[in-house]
């Protein structure tokens, strides 16, 4: 986690927060960062978000391994 967020731009501890639900609505740019470096598709995210019931695994090209997001 450290390293992806890192790489997006962010602090851990925001990701931290992303992942647990504790920001409710993050900032679009940061949604874009953190789907850029865990290779997901923003069409992918906005599927998850709005058409599940957030369990459901995200389509990705290219997601490195070890990186999660919380479910």
């Amino acid at each position: 986690m450290l390293n992806t967020a890192l790489d997006a731009g962010v602090s851990p501890e925001t990701l931290r927060k992303i992942e647990s639900g504790r920001v409710a609505t993050p900032a679009f740019p940061t949604i874009a960062a953190i789907a850029d470096v865990l290779g997901l598709s923003l069409d992918a995210v906005w599927s998850e978000v709005n058409h599940s019931d957030g369990r459901g695994e995200l389509a990705r090209s290219g997601r490195r391994g070890g990186d999660q997001l919380a479910s």
